[in-house]
């Protein structure tokens, strides 16, 4: 999810051969809702953006993990990993 358009999703989408939907959030409301709409620092500016996060939500719709501040180095390795301790 990102607060790019539906049309970039598209493209990007094409581009990287994804095959599901990705969730434009254009007015922030789901960025919002999740506190993940924040400040940041760009290039030494203050502006309001998604702070990139992950979330792992069980089949309850209950949020049972968050990754704040996310790197994406090992960070794919690593949810996975989770998901697997809590599908034990």
């Amino acid at each position: 999810m990102s607060s790019d358009s539906v049309d970039r999703h598209k493209r990007f989408s094409i581009e990287h051969n994804i095959d599901y939907d990705l969730i434009s959030d254009t007015d922030h409301k789901i960025a919002l809702a999740f506190d993940v709409f924040k400040e940041k620092n760009m290039y030494g500016k203050k502006v309001m953006g998604n702070e990139r996060s992950t979330f792992i939500i069980n089949n309850e719709g209950k949020i049972i993990k968050k990754y704040s501040k996310v790197k994406v180095d090992g960070h794919v390795e690593k949810v996975i990993q989770d998901i697997m301790e809590f599908t034990k």
